[in-house]
């Protein structure tokens, strides 16, 4: 069996951080302050100074960039402060064409228009990714979003209208207030008939001064959430979508590394046979090739997947291919 993603290329992002900035909404669960650590909105300086430091991070990494614009709805920022942000990153892609490779911004789908898009093209934008968050329109309404699903697909057709321009990028949350497991599926499923070239999933985390936080709203537990981005993580890939993060970076990002390493143990097993064709006593033994950057992600947080397979009766030993994903063969 062979399960194979689309290969990433070794880039990263050079972020400038943004907060509040643009957005006339205030959702459920917003409170950017609190997750970019930030309380004021960057001058020329800082992006100028935030860029310089990204530059000789990446060249002494030897990776490439492109410069994103997060935390704030981008394409919503007064058009003249729009253009300073614009202008400068093109200026660093302009002088370090080997380090910055392009700009990506995230906005909002009802902030998306044919001319917003004519002047991102203008300023040699890249990546638009758009924060659907969720796809049940009583979701959205629930955690004030200010827009419907039909925003999100109505969104998707512009900016896929210049496909030639633009990767387009979708941003999804789960354990939103109103939210359920089925719902959160259903999402996965929208997102994924709209065709994106990658996604982010965020489960709901709760800061203190948003109104998630004023109505004591519970997400999924820690157990659901794993599960449940197993899943979604599994959907997305398995129709070639590249799924570039799983939860905020925000105080580290565990439930993303236990999602996706919940996600190699089910596939393992179900290869397997699942747990009725293990036997302890005589272990089925197995040789996994898979690219070196899957190594942990396939063993689990401190070996769990390993250790748990041995236990039903399967062994296995990983040797490094470059490129390779998850490809099982008994021996």
């Amino acid at each position: 069996m062979t399960i194979r993603d689309k290969k990433e290329v070794k880039k990263t992002n050079a972020s400038v951080f943004i907060p509040h900035l643009g957005c006339p909404h205030k959702c459920s669960f917003c409170n950017k302050n609190a997750i970019t650590e930030k309380e004021k909105s960057v001058s020329s300086a800082d992006v100028h100074s935030i860029l310089e430091n990204h530059a000789r991070s990446l060249k002494r990494r030897g990776m490439t960039a492109e410069i994103a614009f997060f935390g704030g709805t981008f394409t919503a920022l007064n058009e003249q402060y729009r253009g300073e942000l614009l202008q400068i990153a093109n200026e660093y892609i302009k002088r370090s064409p080997d380090i910055f490779v392009g700009i990506r911004c995230s906005t909002r789908p009802d902030y998306v228009t044919d001319e917003i898009l004519s002047m991102l093209e203008e300023y040699n934008v890249t990546a638009v990714e758009l924060g659907a968050q969720s796809m049940a329109d009583d979701v959205l309404a629930a955690n004030n979003r200010g827009h419907a699903s039909d925003d999100v697909r109505k969104a998707v057709g512009l900016i896929k209208a210049r496909r030639h321009r633009f990767e387009l990028g979708l941003q999804m949350m789960t354990g939103l207030y109103k939210d359920t497991i089925v719902k959160s599926l259903y999402t996965a499923d929208e997102l994924i008939k709209l065709k994106p070239d990658t996604v982010r999933i965020y489960p709901t985390v709760v800061f203190e001064g948003t109104e998630l936080y004023k109505m004591k709203h519970t997400p999924f537990t820690q157990e659901e959430t794993i599960e449940l981005c197993a899943q979604i993580y599994g959907r997305f890939i398995s129709n070639n979508i590249r799924v570039i993060r799983i939860g905020l970076n925000y105080g580290g990002n565990v439930i993303g590394e236990l999602s996706i390493s919940r996600y190699y143990y089910k596939k393992m097993l179900d290869f397997m046979g699942g747990a009725d064709f293990g036997n302890p006593d005589a272990p089925r033994k197995f040789k996994i090739f898979t690219d070196k950057r899957n190594i942990s992600k396939i063993n689990g947080h401190k070996c769990e997947n390993k250790i748990k397979l041995e236990k039903l009766g399967f062994i296995y030993k990983i040797k490094e291919k470059p490129g390779a994903e998850l490809e099982i063969y008994e021996v």
